[in-house]
């Protein structure tokens, strides 16, 4: 077997480890049933959908159907992006507030994309901020500090 796909092998691979993970750490806490769910039947059967998708896609790296691709490498600024402003939120949250850390999550991770555009960075920071105050704080109820605290807004 070749692999054809090998953004679609590597995919599968991915998805399949990572759901095989949590699906492996979620045995660790009470299952429950669908009726009255417990702390581990969530990420299990998550962890076992993402796992069988990641098999789905890495079959359909190695079909002769597939569409030649070749991974390339890794971007480390890209990565170092994504992944440092999703931390940086983490822990800007309290001290900023939700408003102030969505929006330099999401500009920050803007700058990752090839074709970055400060306007629209903008505009989907604001709206995910708005989109985030009115699920989480609203709709659900969850208690997070909306303005910077030394403001004294919240």
């Amino acid at each position: 077997m070749r692999i054809r796909s090998q953004q679609n092998f590597w995919s599968g691979v991915m998805f399949l480890a990572i759901g095989i993970f949590f699906a492996g750490n979620a045995v660790e806490y009470s299952m429950g049933t669908a009726a009255k769910m417990g702390p581990g039947y969530f990420p299990f059967w998550l962890g076992v959908i993402l796992a069988l998708l990641g098999v789905v896609i890495g079959i359909s790296g190695l079909s002769s159907k597939a569409q030649e691709t070749k991974v390339e490498g890794w971007d480390f600024r890209v990565m170092f992006l994504v992944l440092g402003s999703v931390v940086l939120f983490g822990v800007l949250l309290r001290p900023l507030g939700i408003f102030v850390s969505i929006f330099i999550l999401v500009v920050l991770s803007s700058l990752a994309s090839h074709e970055f555009n400060w306007k629209v960075a903008v505009i989907n920071a604001l709206c995910l901020a708005v989109f985030a105050w009115a699920v989480f704080v609203k709709g659900l109820g969850l208690i997070f500090p909306l303005w910077p605290t030394f403001l004294g807004l919240n």
